[in-house]
């Protein structure tokens, strides 16, 4: 079968290279699924570049969530059926033709919902869901996020709306704050603007910020603490600059804040099979009913895996970039 392979850690670009891998088989408890798409994740280019919080064996298949049919069951898989769309997240392997998963973390999706929202509405609109949980706001209240134009922000907002949080978002640029609004994501800020902090007390009416979620890393985590309320939590989610937090200590002191860090796929563990399943069925009802629509801005076949996670990690874009298995446009 065709992959996409990495026979060492480095730069995506620089390592990212098509082949031909040997068709897995499944084992005891584990499907078969034929990719259809598959999106490139920060969390994907973390893991290619050997700074994630483990490493795969090399040579490795990346590829940590995609929508397929299945192929092909193991013993002992009850449940399912050949050719059952399905979509997975948390595996190994994913950008190629073909990659085996545990078949209690498979999920049967409709064929009403697109592929591209199908591809995706595990990993991210997952630990978007448990964070929000974690972050125990009530309606009413007010969080703040940055990197808010990202698959992340644009789900916390989607996902807050329907609890009725406030969302304070963070950008960098009036393209980002226009492009958010246009999805009816209103409090959004240019924090390249002068005024910004101003702004914000504006659009908040004076209500506390409870929570802060960084997806940056660096000073941007400065500028969120700067906006907490008292007694306020700041969430590190991700570190897009690839700098450590720089924290002034007065506001952590003075405001008492807490500041703590979240890791989607730990947490995926910790709460558990049922608690799982009750969120995903969240999501699952949420795409069903159309309101969680998940973008691809472009796909790109397997062989040219290097030039679609170089256009990843582009700045401007507004949607994921996906590999297809299968040859585009046939």
């Amino acid at each position: 079968m065709r992959a996409v392979i990495i026979e060492q850690f480095g730069e995506p670009k620089d390592v990212l290279v098509a082949g031909e891998r040997p068709l897995p088989e499944p084992g005891p408890g584990e499907v078969r699924i034929a990719t259809a798409l598959a999106p490139i994740h920060n969390h994907d280019l973390a893991i290619i570049r050997g700074v994630y919080g483990y490493r795969p064996e090399l040579p490795a298949v990346p590829g940590t969530e995609a929508v397929g049919r299945i192929d092909a069951l193991g013993p002992e898989v009850t449940g399912f059926e050949i050719g059952q769309r399905v979509t997975v997240s948390g595996v190994q392997g994913a950008w190629a033709e073909f990659f085996v998963a545990k078949a209690g973390g498979v999920v049967p999706v409709l064929d009403s919902v697109s592929d591209e929202t199908a591809s995706q509405l595990l990993a991210m609109p997952l630990s978007a869901l448990m964070l929000l949980e974690d972050l125990q706001v009530e309606a009413g209240q007010w969080i703040a996020v940055n990197a808010a134009n990202g698959a992340v922000g644009r789900l916390v907002n989607l996902l807050a709306r329907e609890r009725g949080v406030h969302v304070l978002n963070l950008v960098r640029s009036p393209a980002a704050v226009e492009s958010l609004q246009a999805l009816g994501f209103e409090q959004a800020l240019d924090i390249e603007s002068p005024d910004w902090q101003q702004r914000a007390a504006e659009l908040t009416g004076g209500a506390p910020v409870v929570r802060a979620v960084d997806q940056v890393g660096g000073r941007a985590a400065g500028d969120l603490l700067s906006l907490l309320g008292a007694r306020g939590e700041l969430i590190s989610f991700g570190a897009l600059s690839g700098q450590p937090l720089i924290l002034d200590p007065g506001p952590i002191i003075f405001k008492q804040a807490v500041v703590k860090g979240f890791w989607g796929s730990k947490r995926a563990e910790e709460i558990g099979a049922s608690e799982r399943r009750r969120l995903i069925g969240e999501l699952i009802g949420l795409a069903a009913r159309g309101v969680l629509k998940l973008g691809v801005e472009s796909t790109y076949p397997l062989d040219e895996a290097a030039e679609a996670a170089a256009a990843s990690e582009r700045p401007g874009r507004n949607a994921k970039i996906a590999l297809s298995a299968a040859p585009l446009g046939g």
